[in-house]
């Protein structure tokens, strides 16, 4: 039986390939970062990215008949952060490009059984709820059933990931009802979705579907699992550092620090520097969290969201930033993946990425029935070429 194929747009480090995996072909992959695309290439080859902007793809450069094309489009309008410019943003706005291509494959009579979109769930509320609606008028224009899942990394790896998950398919393709739920099931159908659904107009309404996706297995590794103990990315602070860290948190922080050395395990903190006043009017910079998981990585724009760790064993306490390998393993990525040498640079990669492990759910649960293959291993991860 023949793999089926994929296109990968925004395609970043490759993460939905490498979700998808082995068992999938990859026809096609676009981004137009140079040097996401130079580590594309040292990691998965050369033969199928081509690093452009998305305006100036031709289909003409896609072959043959895709079963499934995979947007991650950038989300920096559609993020609470991003100042809000929705779809009509310069990079959010890419979406549209995206669509092109999809429409002109569709009258080429190529078009892709599947179309898969992932984004931050602020899609779902960016601009009064219109730039969902807009996103959901394309699929149903194009002529494609659709759907949406909010899933949180979470649920797999060490990190707090939530993002939503619009997959539509080709309105000739059968669909299994066992993959159609009547109507909205927890937890993968929030309730931001479903008042986002509420939104739609009648038309839009009318090919929506309710994807209906099992109970994710239980996640077993924690913030600590993924540590490394000597990353060459980054250094462990000084005691000094450490120190000052630590007299910038409130007595309530400091207080969950002092419960971490009585764990009876290694505990990892995450640190979000805040400005806001204490009970005593001071401005407190440092608060942490011990909940066995990462905050949402992103990108490092200004340092800011460069997260800073805290290491507590016992009575030893040590700190310092989150190692590119980290943020990796964090993604969910392979071991073997070759990591950019420049630490932001290889953070930016992975904070603009989808997680390994989410795309792999979704593979086997969705993606592969609806496009007419069930494949036998639930562990499906494609080899990353060594350099």
């Amino acid at each position: 039986m023949s793999k089926p194929t994929f296109y990968e747009f925004f395609a970043g480090a490759g993460m939905a390939r490498a979700g998808l995996g082995a068992d999938w072909k990859c026809a096609f992959a676009n981004d137009f970062d140079r040097k996401k695309g130079l580590t594309y290439q040292h990691n998965w080859g050369a033969n199928e990215i081509v690093v452009d902007d998305i305006r100036r793809v031709e289909i003409d450069q896609l072959p043959g008949v895709a079963d499934l094309a995979w947007g991650s489009f950038p989300c920096q309008d559609l993020s609470l952060a991003g100042g809000g410019a929705g779809l009509k943003g310069e990079r959010s706005g890419t979406f549209y490009p995206f669509w092109d291509i999809m429409r002109d494959l569709g009258e080429d009579g190529r078009a892709p059984k599947i179309i898969a979109l992932e984004n931050v769930t602020g899609a779902l509320t960016s601009h009064g709820g219109s730039d969902f609606r807009a996103i959901c008028s394309t699929f149903h224009a194009h002529g494609y059933r659709y759907g949406a899942l909010v899933i949180d990394a979470a649920l797999f790896v060490p990190q707090s990931r939530p993002r939503l998950f619009v997959v539509g398919v080709r309105d000739d393709v059968e669909i299994d009802p066992a993959l159609l739920s009547p109507g909205p099931t927890m937890p993968f159908h929030s309730r931001g979705l479903r008042n986002a659904v509420e939104k739609l107009d009648a038309a839009e309404a009318e090919s929506w579907l309710w994807w209906n996706l099992p109970t994710a297995p239980m996640r077993t590794k924690t913030f600590a699992d993924i540590l490394e103990e000597n990353p060459t990315s980054v250094e462990w602070h000084t005691a000094d550092e450490t120190a000052k860290l630590l007299a910038s948190m409130s007595a309530i922080n400091v207080a969950k620090v002092e419960a971490a050395k009585r764990a009876g395990r290694r505990m990892v903190g995450g640190v979000y520097k805040r400005t806001r006043p204490d009970a005593d009017g001071r401005s407190v910079k440092a608060e942490v969290r011990f909940d066995d998981i990462a905050g949402c990585l992103r990108t490092p724009a200004g340092g800011s969201s460069r997260q800073t760790i805290i290491v507590v064993d016992g009575n030893s306490v040590r700190s310092r930033l989150i190692s590119a390998r980290e943020t990796a393993r964090l993604m969910g990525m392979p071991e073997g993946y070759h990591l950019p040498k420049g630490y932001n640079e290889s953070y930016h990669l992975m904070g603009d990425g989808v997680a390994v492990p989410v795309v792999r759910f979704l593979a086997r649960h969705l993606l592969e029935p609806l496009a007419g293959v069930q494949l036998s291993s639930e562990e499906s991860s494609e080899e990353i070429h060594a350099a």
